[in-house]
């Protein structure tokens, strides 16, 4: 519910507002935003099988061999290009198998459209229901109080008879079993008489009006069918879940404005069924846009004992309690109704108790088949994914061992296909042992549960990763996968056995892929440490959480400051003070590194402008990754950003870190010659003088090349210093050599006798805030350079 109603009903229930009218407001945004969403997913043109949500473009639809567009812009059948659609040329015969194909398709697509159908006139049967149970709540400020009750009654009645209508209708209901049917109705029973008792409790004392009497117990029976139905359906038809808990929400409330109709509440009350009305209308919508797509009955589940068994018994429990509160002492008739409540939930624990020894008795014989009766060879050719509640439960059985959770990627962000996901089951079914169990845990998930020790199991999920890494063939091509594998020992809590594999996968995927790690306590503590990080980097600089620190830049020869760099901190006053090598990989991947290097080059640019006001000519170097120089407007805001302080574009020095340049080279190559073009200077950092790196260096057009001091030292075997190479190379290309990470006085002297000019690092002068940097600029008479 929104501020707005939720103001409203506050209003209502504090007597400023009339009790109907508070109602009619609360619920109007609600039912009205709920009313558009349905009325458009019940008029729009949708292709087969596939809605288009508002905003998103239709899907354009692609020639087929048989001249027709194809449904939802596929390609053609059997992984084939599209042809143009001309005909076949005269004399020759049709291919029987294009011809199959084609009709094969024709029925793929006349069911997608039925189904699409189905799903509009679904959407406009529940539109229409939740217009009628607005319309009631509106209509309630026009109207007389003798008419209010028969008016709510009404569109009770209606708003049901049009839920129930749209219910059955949903597309992807299968048949209940036999097993499943008793199990269901003993569930509706279990707490459609909890809820007729705790309705009973909570009536006020005295007569009972007839209409509450009968509408309370007939609620109570809908809102337990609805409400076991939606958690029966949550896992397995989602959408459909929701339109129930919808209904539910929605009945209800109207039974709750019933009954108080019918006792003559006070006006104040009326605004109480405004929540459930609302947050009804709203589910119901929801519901009806994830079923638009065509939901499917999945594979089953293991039914929950909570809430099938633990709600009844809550509820009955709850209404008792307040009854002996408020009055003290029960009725016979309240007793013996409490009691009923007792042979539905007993009998709701044997069906469970059934539930679970038939899983386990499937769970042993699907072993034992696998144990005796197939070797590897013929295991491997059809694979078997045993699933999550089975694997816990077999981790349960085994004493050591490890586990393995493997999670496939798409290359590119492609999700696997399906017949690329079949042969990687058939392949990690091939690699696991002979003892091994593999669980399926999701679309792209799978768990491997083995005997072998930590050194085995280690070398188990690197088999599987390689196996899981070859090329996959495919019409047209191959296909490859992404592999991130995650292993915890076994041996204690399944459920927290599964957690530790599945941190340990997340912790594959963030270092890159195609890699296994093994369950730690350090690798949580990095794993959380990023979750956080992920969590607050958001809105940083909008909080003023992020700072520059500078470090100097200075001539060798009299050490004489010439320039600073401007370095990235973050301090959070949740995580501290976070350094730039671990903060921008969490900014690259929530996609904020764009962000952040506005705000740096901004704040630079105008700390350079302070200390150009006291005649310093510094320069001020700025760190820019790929992604930045990427931007097409990047030239461009580096000019804004000099203009808008009047700082002249030679002193400003935009930083490129030689390792990533080579992937990006043409676009890095293009932006760094605009940047010059405007008077930008730039430099190559990190620079690592290999034959590739030499030869890369023509290409660059740079000012300043920074290396490490590792190319300071004495050559190999009598060799003169690859400094001097770099220093040759450097000179005639017109380029200033800067030595960095000088923390030594011999790297500074060795720096300054192989002839490099400028230096930098904790030898020279730290990092430091812009204060203390400036005062460190006073010891010196003149910064001009």
């Amino acid at each position: 519910m929104s501020l707005t109603g939720a103001a409203f009903l506050l209003a209502g229930v504090a007597g400023v507002l009339p009790g109907p009218a508070a109602a009619a407001l609360a619920v109007a945004g609600g039912f009205a935003l709920a009313c558009v969403r349905l009325a458009w997913l019940a008029g729009a043109a949708t292709a087969p099988g596939h809605p288009v949500s508002p905003g998103r473009p239709a899907p354009i639809a692609h020639p087929t061999p048989t001249g027709h567009p194809a449904p939802n812009g596929d390609p053609a059948p059997n992984g084939h290009r599209a042809s143009t659609g001309r005909p076949a040329p005269t004399g020759e015969v049709p291919d029987p198998a294009g011809t199959q194909g084609a009709t094969a398709l024709g029925l793929r697509t006349g069911r997608r459209a039925r189904r699409a159908a189905l799903s509009r006139r679904v959407a406009a049967i529940l539109d229409s229901a939740v217009l009628v149970a607005g319309l009631t709540v509106a209509v309630l400020p026009l109207s007389d109080a003798a008419h209010r009750l028969p008016v709510a009654l009404a569109g009770l009645c209606l708003t049901g008879a049009l839920h129930v209508t749209a219910l059955l209708r949903l597309p992807g209901r299968s048949r209940l079993s036999g097993p499943e049917l008793v199990r269901r109705t003993v569930d509706v029973l279990a707490l459609g008489v909890s809820l007729v008792f705790a309705g009973w409790m909570l009536l006020p004392g005295g007569p009972v009006p007839a209409v509450a009497g009968v509408v309370a117990a007939g609620g109570a029976v809908v809102l337990a069918v609805l409400a076991v139905a939606a958690v029966a359906e949550r896992r397995r038809r989602p959408g459909a879940a929701r339109c129930h808990a919808g209904a539910a929400l929605t009945l209800g409330g109207l039974t709750l404005l019933v009954v108080l109709l019918a006792y003559g509440a006070p006006d104040r009350a009326l605004p109480l069924v405004a929540a459930p009305l609302v947050a009804g209308a709203l589910l119901t919508a929801a519901g009806a846009r994830r079923t638009s797509g065509g939901e499917r009955p999945g594979r089953d589940v293991a039914p929950a004992a909570w809430p099938r068994l633990t709600a009844p018994a809550g509820i009955a429990a709850l209404a008792a309690g307040i009854h002996l509160g408020t009055a003290g002492e029960f009725s016979t008739a309240a007793m013996a109704l409490g009691l009923a409540v007792i042979p539905p939930i007993m009998m709701g624990e044997l069906l469970a108790a059934a539930d679970q020894r038939r899983r386990v008795q499937r769970l042993a014989a699907r072993e034992a088949w696998l144990r005796r009766r197939l070797g590897p060879d013929a295991r491997a050719a059809e694979p078997v994914p045993l699933t999550r509640a089975e694997l816990v439960r077999a981790m349960a059985e085994r004493s050591g061992g490890a586990l393995l959770v493997v999670d496939l990627h798409g290359v590119g962000g492609a999700v696997p296909e399906g017949p690329v996901l079949t042969e990687a089951a058939r392949r990690l079914r091939a690699g696991s042992g002979t003892h091994d169990l593999v669980a399926r845990l999701g679309d792209t998930e799978y768990a491997v549960l083995t005997d072998a020790g930590p050194v085995l199991a280690y070398a188990l999920g690197l088999r599987l990763l390689a196996a899981l890494a070859e090329p996959y063939p495919r019409p047209g091509g191959v296909a490859r996968l992404g592999v991130s594998v995650g292993l915890a020992e076994t041996g204690g809590d399944p459920e927290d056995v599964l957690r530790q594999a599945d941190l340990a996968r997340r912790r594959a995927v963030q270092l890159g892929r195609d890699r296994v790690e093994w369950y730690d306590a350090y690798l949580e503590e990095q794993l959380v440490r990023r979750l956080d990080l992920e969590r607050e980097l958001p809105g940083a600089v909008a909080r003023g959480e992020l700072d520059l620190v500078y470090q100097p830049v200075v001539a060798l020869a009299d050490r004489m400051p010439v320039g600073t760099e401007a370095l990235l901190r973050w301090r959070s006053p949740a995580l501290g003070t976070v350094l730039p090598a671990e903060l921008l990989p969490v900014a690259a991947d929530l996609d904020l590194t764009g962000e952040i290097g506005r705000w740096v080059l901004d704040r630079a640019c105008r700390q350079l402008a302070a200390w150009s006001e006291g005649g310093r000519e510094l320069w001020m170097a700025v760190n820019v990754t790929p992604r930045e120089l990427a931007a097409p407007d990047f030239v461009a805001r580096t000019a804004t950003a000099l203009a808008a302080y009047d700082v002249v574009p030679e002193r400003l020095v935009v930083e490129v870190a030689e390792p990533v340049v080579g992937g990006e080279l043409s676009t890095v190559v293009a932006r760094l010659a605009g940047l010059r073009s405007i008077g930008v200077r730039i430099a190559l950092d990190d620079f690592r003088a290999e034959h590739a790196s030499l030869a890369q260096l023509r290409r660059l057009p740079i000012d300043l090349l920074k290396v490490g001091p590792h190319l300071v030292g004495p050559g190999g075997d009598g060799q003169r210093p690859l400094i001097d190479v770099v220093a040759n190379l450097a000179d005639r290309l017109g380029v200033e050599l800067v030595v960095e990470e000088l923390e030594s006085e011999g790297q500074v002297a060795g720096a300054r006798r192989a002839g490099c000019r400028y230096g930098q690092g904790f030898a020279l002068a730290r990092p430091a805030t812009a204060e203390r940097v400036e005062a460190w600029f006073e010891e010196y008479p003149s910064t001009a350079r």
